[in-house]
């Protein structure tokens, strides 16, 4: 049985920074691409990250390029999100997802989701 388990969430202050991490069980990180998106309150859920299985190719969302940074450690199974300069608007419950099984990175369809972890940021 896959899972992934978010963790590293929490209320920073305008301009700090968090790091997210998520943790795959159940199968090893390697083969499969990785994604995290946001989700806030009353708006749709939307894509922050991605990289793919072999991890040269790296996707963002234009709000958090230069910003955010996406990582995988294939020996502890892990993905990070490094969250640099946070804004308010990146107040979110963001989440990790596993196995593109259709579309592009950006919208397609994963198979596997982390439970979330809030991130607050306050002004």
């Amino acid at each position: 049985q896959v899972q992934l388990v978010e963790s590293g969430g929490g209320l920073v202050q305008a301009g700090g920074s968090l790091r997210l991490s998520c943790a795959v069980s159940g199968r090893t990180l390697g083969g499969y691409a990785m994604a995290w998106f946001r989700q806030a309150p009353g708006k749709e859920r939307e894509f922050v990250a991605a990289m793919t299985r072999g991890g040269a190719g790296i996707y963002y969302v234009d709000s958090v390029k230069g910003r955010f940074t996406i990582s995988r450690d294939n020996a502890k199974n892990t993905v990070y999100l490094q969250m640099n300069s946070l804004k308010p608007e990146d107040t979110a419950v963001y989440y990790c997802a596993s196995e593109l099984v259709s579309g592009d990175y950006r919208s397609g369809e994963y198979k596997y989701w982390g439970q979330g972890t809030q991130v607050t940021v306050s002004s």
